[in-house]
């Protein structure tokens, strides 16, 4: 059973969470991606902390509107400040510099597979939803006009009246996108309680607008890594899923889901946690 939790690493800094498991148990961070929130991983966090783990799930920065710096102000939301916010609700969490689980979707993806590649000593396991990985990503960008069209709406995000779109007529572009994607209504109604407003959305959309900083190319992955790809993904192609493979220097495995959109953990629940559990035994702590 998962309960809500706040997590402070700073005064100013007070993340929303839904946890389960006891604490001390060895620790998985999931991390959420747009446009979706910490409830994503409602199902996986249950399940993890019914297997004898402690999950912490996080609305991130932004999100969170105890953690939501001013969005205009863009170097708030650089990827390196959201990597540090993980690594510190992993140690405000009391895990100190203990080796521990991560997972990531989407954004929360691009953050894990940083963390990966900065804090490789930290995780016994990686586990990425949908985000290839950026160098793949950028690879399949640059050879690849499909890859290109599929993220045309990064560019839309950057417009200054993007919050008001995605919000309008009850957040229709928001809903019509989730629901095509295989999102259940009550996910998606748990997903608008936290953005759903124009505060959140317009720190939500500044992780856009702040990603021309975005680290550079990153290493090979030396962490052992599962990487979960739905065939119907809107926004990630064929070519860069299957990429990434070369650019993982540890076990590596690539389960494809057949007929599965972006959102696999909220449209495919129980086999998302199944692939979780056995990479996680895998790879113990």
């Amino acid at each position: 059973m998962s309960i809500q939790e706040k997590i402070a690493i700073a005064p100013h800094l007070v993340f929303d969470a839904i946890t389960a498991g006891v604490p001390g148990a060895p620790l998985v961070l999931l991390l959420h991606g747009f446009a979706e929130s910490m409830h994503c991983w409602r199902a996986q966090v249950a399940a993890l902390g019914d297997m004898g783990y402690r999950a912490i799930a996080p609305s991130q920065r932004g999100y969170s509107a105890g953690a939501r710096p001013d969005p205009r102000e863009f170097s708030y939301y650089l990827i390196d400040r959201l990597m540090d916010d993980a690594m510190a609700i992993v140690a405000a969490a009391g895990y100190g510099s203990a080796r521990f689980h991560l997972a990531g979707h989407d954004w929360g993806g691009s953050i894990a597979w940083g963390i990966a590649d900065r804090h490789h000593e930290r995780l016994a396991s990686l586990t990425i939803l949908s985000r290839p990985h950026p160098n793949a990503f950028n690879r399949a960008l640059m050879a690849d006009s499909e890859q290109a069209e599929r993220s045309k709406h990064h560019k839309a995000f950057l417009e200054p009246d993007a919050a008001d779109v995605v919000l309008a007529d009850d957040a229709k572009w928001l809903r019509e996108r989730l629901t095509a994607n295989g999102v259940p209504a009550d996910a998606i109604e748990m997903h608008l309680t936290v953005l759903g407003n124009k505060d959140a959305m317009e720190a939500a959309l500044a992780w856009y607008r702040a990603r021309g900083a975005v680290r550079g190319p990153l290493g090979p992955i030396r962490v052992p890594t599962l990487y979960i790809w739905g065939d119907a993904d809107d926004t990630v192609g064929r070519g860069a899923a299957e990429g990434t493979v070369d650019f993982i220097a540890a076990p590596y495995r690539f389960e494809v889901l057949p007929g599965v959109g972006h959102f696999a953990a909220d449209q495919a629940p129980e086999r998302v946690c199944e692939l979780m559990l056995e990479h996680l035994a895998a790879h113990p702590a």
